[in-house]
């Protein structure tokens, strides 16, 4: 029968639990990084070892029979380790679907669960084992500034299920989220259609107000982190439900090549999405704002790009994408040299090289590619990011050279244009919202799900 310790244990394993090949032995990862350190703080050390002793052990001993010790790392990451017979805990977890084997938030599928956390009480202990696990309290997670201080659910895999069914819990118990990161490229590599990297697992975001108010913690390092991250904010930051949420104009994004990926959940796979709450109406979630996704949907056209939105990268790379995608080499390009400064000071223009009405390339990005060539030239990168804001790495160079000027390879048919200064260059594609419109298919299985086919030369002519 589920009460309110087994529906704790229940979240910290699904949360954080690691089953290897050992029969008697498994362990409960607390991922904290620098935050859960020793060397970093070693008070809040303190408190997490005494909390893992004094809370977590005796629900394990009294329950399941099992002892619990722990270990930790230099690096932060803390180890519950769960010793003894297993085998009444094992039988438990699988008849609620559970695999005992691996990192269990990956395959994790909460819906056998739910239905047994049958008040607020038993909802908010199992969400408190999750929280202790994968709830992030570091002050980076914020919505714009240190004023919306967020708890940010961090959960890796592709259960996107498993997400959802979360977020709904929190919303039955007036918790309502303000935000999900999907795994998925249309968010991990909205920008970049080559970018491979994107495999960087879930984000569900609540403001810190209102997941201090319904939502809890039992770890006393995580309270006291909440309390400190609260000190930060001027005024309550009130969440909104929802269904009542509108869905403001996203920034256009590229059609990435791993939206067909087989890693993807069939329901997710091969489609293309504007928006996090347009996820949630292809998941069928209660809670999605179908109105406000079908007007968002009614207007894709100025929300996707079928070429790069922005890559930056060595000249040789760029030039070498070029050279593999037919419709690049089909182009003829023609370089113009433009001052920076014209481009910078432009504040007239939105789109260039455009046909004066929707298409062209968007200035705001080629400004970005810009602040990402300077930066490069002048050693001011961390991998491919510029370090400083734009106005800044821009200004100061300007201040030097005055008249300094990129090369701009522009081609016949509206696809991406080459900005470029010496070794280093970026692609930038057009913003061209009347042909894209051909491009947007409806899946018939899902009013809200649409794919976007590859473009042709014959779309563009």
């Amino acid at each position: 029968m589920m009460d309110t310790d087994k529906a704790y244990i229940l979240g910290l394993i699904i949360g954080g639990g690691i089953w290897g090949n050992a029969e008697d032995v498994f362990r409960i990862r607390l991922p904290y990084k620098q935050w859960g350190s020793y060397e970093a703080n070693p008070k809040r050390a303190g408190d997490i070892s005494r909390d893992v002793m004094r809370m977590v052990s005796p629900l394990f001993r009294v329950i399941y029979g099992i002892t619990v010790s722990y270990d930790t790392s230099a690096g932060g990451v803390w180890n519950i380790l769960c010793e003894g017979d297993l085998s009444a805990l094992k039988a438990e977890l699988e008849g609620y679907g559970i695999k005992c084997e691996g990192e269990v938030r990956k395959t994790a599928n909460i819906n056998r669960i739910v239905p047994e956390l049958v008040d607020d009480n038993l909802k908010r202990r199992f969400i408190a084992g999750l929280a202790d696990t994968i709830g992030s309290t570091k002050r980076s997670h914020r919505r714009f500034n240190d004023d919306k201080q967020m708890v940010s659910f961090e959960i890796s895999g592709f259960e996107f299920d498993f997400v959802c069914s979360l977020c709904k819990l929190l919303h039955s118990i007036g918790c309502y989220p303000d935000q999900i990161l999907w795994n998925h490229p249309n968010f991990h590599c909205a920008s970049n259609p080559y970018d491979r990297k994107w495999k960087k697992g879930f984000k569900l975001r609540v403001y810190l107000d209102q997941y201090e108010k319904f939502g809890a913690f039992a770890f006393t390092s995580k309270v006291l982190s909440v309390q400190e991250n609260k000190s930060l904010e001027s005024a309550e930051n009130v969440a909104i439900p929802c269904p009542e949420r509108e869905i403001k104009m996203p920034s256009v994004t590229c059609v990435h090549c791993d939206e067909g990926s087989p890693l993807l959940p069939d329901t997710i796979r091969g489609g293309h999405y504007l928006h996090n709450r347009h996820v949630c109406a292809v998941l069928e979630c209660e809670h999605a704002p179908y109105g406000a996704v079908s007007e968002l949907l009614s207007h894709a056209e100025y929300c996707i790009n079928p070429f790069p939105v922005l890559v930056k990268g060595r000249l040789d790379d760029i030039l070498s994408i070029l050279e593999t995608e037919e419709i690049y080499r089909n182009c003829h390009f023609r370089t113009i040299r433009v001052r920076i400064a014209d481009l910078y000071g432009d504040t007239d223009r939105t789109l260039l090289f455009g046909d004066g009405q929707e298409a062209g390339y968007p200035l705001n990005k080629v400004i970005l590619a810009i602040t990402f060539l300077i930066a490069a030239v002048t050693d001011q990168l961390n991998g491919l990011r510029p370090r400083g804001s734009k106005d800044k790495i821009i200004e100061d160079y300007l201040k030097q050279n005055p008249n300094a000027e990129v090369f701009i390879r522009v081609p016949d048919l509206m696809t991406a244009i080459v900005v470029e200064m010496g070794a280093y260059a970026a692609l930038v594609g057009a913003n061209n919202p009347r042909v894209y419109r051909k491009l947007i298919q409806r899946d018939p299985a899902n009013r809200y799900k649409i794919s976007v086919r590859p473009i042709t030369e014959d779309d563009l002519k």
